[in-house]
């Protein structure tokens, strides 16, 4: 199951709760993860990506179908993985997405239900599955590690091909969340830190990851390894650095893994 990532091996032992796991860059964790040693629970949303998950991760973690939309879904996997493990050591919360089918885009055009809907999805999603771990951490009494994903468009927007107002609103709020989250919990040896990619190959990218003006937007934009759109398994040392007791002294932080988007300006084929 190994996904050549390097320092894998650095959880070993570790139990690991993945809210969207079932897909994309939370499943391409939970392999990592399950890898190196650790034990892990994943829920996810889609009844094929479950099916799929299950298949892949085999033996080496549970997983179950929930919305991380609704608080008992949080609750109950955080609650699952402790009768399973005998306790929690890290939350990774990667459940999110575009909110574009139900009316996220610029500001002006960005309606009641687009902006409520990818809120609920990105933002809330986040607040119970932090909350639930939290409350677990402090309760076992043993401090534990929280990882949250964001994304490059909460602080280096694109408006050309990547406006949506909503989407940036509620990744911007999870970094502040985590930012207020490991002040608050620090002295309980409770981390909290963010990863922020840019554009990945997930099923949520695919409208920019079949869109040929976008990746040759993208090959400027994201320059590094030949100018390429992201794999899923671009973040996975960093998430088990954030799992690992190798960033036991990092909280508050952001990690943007973008092959150069912040410091990028990108150009389309027809722009000078």
């Amino acid at each position: 199951m190994s996904n050549g990532t390097s320092n894998a091996g650095a959880v070993a032992g570790k139990r690991i709760v993945v809210i969207g796991g079932t897909a994309g860059l939370g499943l391409s964790a939970a392999k990592a993860f399950a890898a190196g040693g650790a034990r892990v629970g994943v829920v996810g949303l889609n009844t094929e990506s479950v099916e799929e998950a299950r298949r892949e991760l085999g033996s080496a973690a549970f997983v179950q179908q929930g919305d991380a939309t609704k608080p008992e879904t949080a609750t109950a996997i955080v609650a699952q993985a402790v009768a399973a493990f005998g306790g929690l050591d890290g939350l990774y919360h990667v459940a999110g997405g575009s909110g574009r089918r139900w009316g996220d885009g610029p500001l002006h055009e960005l309606t009641d239900e687009g902006w409520n809907a990818t809120l609920n999805l990105n933002l809330t999603s986040l607040f119970y599955s932090n909350r639930a771990a939290v409350r677990q951490f402090l309760a076992q009494g043993t401090g534990g590690t929280i990882l949250n994903l964001s994304s490059v468009l909460a602080f280096s927007p694109s408006p050309k091909f990547f406006s949506t107002h909503a989407y940036a609103a509620a990744k911007a709020a999870i970094i502040g969340l985590t930012q207020a989250c490991a002040a608050q919990y620090a002295p309980q040896n409770i981390r909290f830190n963010v990863l922020a990619p840019a554009l990945v190959d997930t099923p949520m990218a695919q409208r920019a990851a079949n869109d040929a003006t976008i990746l040759a937007f993208v090959k400027s934009k994201q320059p590094l390894d030949g100018g390429r759109i992201g794999r899923p398994t671009d973040l996975d040392a960093a998430a088990i650095y954030f799992m690992s007791d190798a960033s036991a002294f990092t909280t508050g932080q952001v990690l943007a893994v973008d092959g150069g988007w912040c410091v990028s300006e990108g150009h389309s084929p027809c722009e000078p």
